[in-house]
């Protein structure tokens, strides 16, 4: 099929791969609105859809049939060792061969220099990593006492081992199959069945609508493609005069250290339109097919969460790293946590040190063999230490102090119900909050900008060439913060701390969060609770949809 491909690919100034992997994310789309419209009642319909398209998309399209013949061998080897091993090293075994096939391709891939405008096993491979260890994970769980399993785990348990067609069809989902978004077993059968759909009903649904599908998906998932697409152009159009290659060009090496330090900032976000182009498409899909219903907002809208991958947001204005690190290829930010960070922490502990390198360590290895993801997420390492001690130091100094602390009386509705309501929010932010938010965003930026360049390098030799050119700046802003506060500026502020806290509490008063979405620090975005009257007239028609379906709770004295 490449002679489809090859003339587009010229006109547009990219490869053959590249315009081969664009469409097979456009083709999703109305392939996704197909998937869906199969009934709940035929799942072995809907798990061979999922294979079929993956196979078109392997084979014709982009000629990776050994690349396929590889992950079905993954694929059913994880699912004979998940089956068959049942002692407590099963999710281990599972882990190291899938990961250890991994490996090997990408050492194949560097050995014979393969450039990322070709598309070959291990992009998808990578993604079907992430699954085949995790399923590994649910299925172990799944065998274990629920005592034992904090929520996500006992959400995710595998209990019913499933038929090799259901979890080829898991496997070979095809909106993500090619770049993700990786899911769980149990969210892939939730959306077989149309179970993640009866999670949560809006007060408007309407209840004789035959299918359970709720409205608005086209809506976001159309939205994902337009800004999909939008980033996509960005790329094709200005990606080539602005990229990190740029620091081993003669002309660049010749300007003035502030003009390169520009330059460079302009190239780091270019560098990332690609990544928000093809996930937010690829996001766009999976909406489609019904993937990523997260319940619905306080004015009955759907809400499709689930399948992002990215908050592009959060990353170009994050105010700290911690946030832009949570906001990035969120996915595989799951999967760390929950297959390796967790599962390295020995029984009753809590995860330390040898957890967090152990992660770092999976993920470059999972990322591939080149020097450059090494000094990137070495690098990283120390930036998120550095984070923490000015989060933990600095941070709690800025924070509002609120002088009225007074309880809510509870509030009694018109059936008679008595309500407990919330303490008043704390007071908005200080100017110093929002000034240390402001230059924690311009150092989040700076810092992702040089940390990220050797990812894209690759080699050593570039990534410290580049480096070099921009004065090493993201070694000395670390160098900087490590110097302050393990000479003595810990401990320092740690008592300007303790005197700040005793003053509001001699004034009646207490050092308080700002008032804003947990997580969500960025200036100027701050969320204020409805009046009471709202949240009252929200109980309350929950209680009736509630009474409706006949969940109502009985009281002892017989009264709902």
């Amino acid at each position: 099929m490449d002679a489809l491909f090859v003339p587009l690919a010229s006109a547009v100034g990219a490869s053959v791969d590249q315009v081969k992997l664009i469409t097979c994310l456009l083709v999703s789309y109305p392939l996704g609105s197909l998937f869906i419209r199969v009934p709940s009642s035929s799942p072995n319909l809907k798990h061979l859809f999922n294979l079929s398209i993956a196979l078109f998309y392997f084979l014709p399209v982009l000629n990776l049939w050994t690349g396929f013949a590889q992950l079905l061998a993954s694929t059913m080897g994880t699912y004979f060792i998940a089956k068959y091993v049942q002692g407590p090293r099963m999710p281990w075994i599972a882990f190291t061969f899938v990961m250890g096939h991994l490996l090997i391709n990408h050492i194949i891939r560097a050995v014979f220099d393969l450039s990322y405008e070709t598309f070959e096993v291990t992009g998808p491979q990578m993604v079907l990593t992430m699954k085949l260890t995790t399923f590994a994970w649910n299925v172990w769980d799944g065998r274990r006492n629920v005592e034992e399993l904090d929520k996500w785990q006992q959400q995710m348990r595998v209990t019913k081992f499933p038929s090799p067609l259901a979890f080829l069809g898991y496997a070979f989902y095809f909106p993500g199959v090619l770049v993700g978004p990786y899911l769980e077993f149990n969210s892939y059968q939730s959306l077989i069945d149309e179970s993640l759909f009866k999670s949560a009903q809006s007060p408007n649904l309407d209840s004789k609508k035959k299918r359970a599908v709720p409205d608005g998906r086209k809506r976001v998932a159309y939205g994902k493609m337009v800004k999909g697409l939008v980033f996509l152009g960005l790329y094709i159009f200005l990606y080539g005069s602005f990229n990190y290659t740029v620091v081993t060009a003669a002309w660049f090496q010749k300007k003035s250290l502030w003009y390169r330090l520009g330059y460079y900032q302009i190239c780091g976000f270019f560098e990332r339109t690609k990544y928000y182009a093809i996930w937010t498409l690829t996001e766009g899909a999976a909406i489609l097919t019904g993937f990523g219903f997260t319940g619905f907002d306080s004015k009955g809208r759907s809400l499709w969460d689930g399948a992002r991958n990215v908050k592009i947001r959060s990353i170009e204005l994050a105010p700290n790293f911690k946030v832009l690190l949570d906001s990035w290829n969120m996915k595989t930010n799951v999967w760390l946590r929950e297959c390796v960070y967790k599962r390295v922490t020995p029984k009753g502990q809590k995860p330390g040190f040898r957890s967090s390198m152990l992660t770092f360590t999976t993920s470059a290895l999972w990322h591939g063999v080149s020097g450059g993801y090494y000094l990137t997420f070495l690098l990283g390492g120390f930036i998120q230490t550095a984070g923490r001690l000015c989060r933990a130091n600095i941070r709690p100094l800025l924070l509002p102090v609120d002088l009225s602390p007074r309880p809510t009386p509870p509030v009694k509705s018109n059936s008679g119900m008595t309500i407990p309501m919330p303490s008043p929010p704390p007071p908005p932010p200080t100017l110093a909050k929002k000034i240390y938010d402001y230059l924690g965003i311009a150092c989040s930026i700076l810092l992702v900008n040089y940390a990220t360049a050797p990812f894209m390098l690759l080699t050593i030799r570039d990534s410290l060439i580049g480096w070099h050119m921009i004065g090493w700046y993201g070694h000395w802003m670390i160098a900087a913060v490590f110097a302050f506060f393990y000479g003595g500026g810990r401990a320092w502020l740690k008592g300007l701390q303790t005197a700040r806290v005793k003053k509001a509490e001699k004034a009646g008063g207490v050092v308080r969060e700002p008032v804003g979405t947990p997580g969500d620090r960025t200036p100027g975005i701050y969320y204020m609770p409805p009046p009471v009257e709202d949240a009252v007239e929200e109980i309350e028609k929950e209680l009736k949809r509630l009474e409706h379906r006949g969940e109502g709770v009985e009281a002892t004295n017989g009264k709902k």
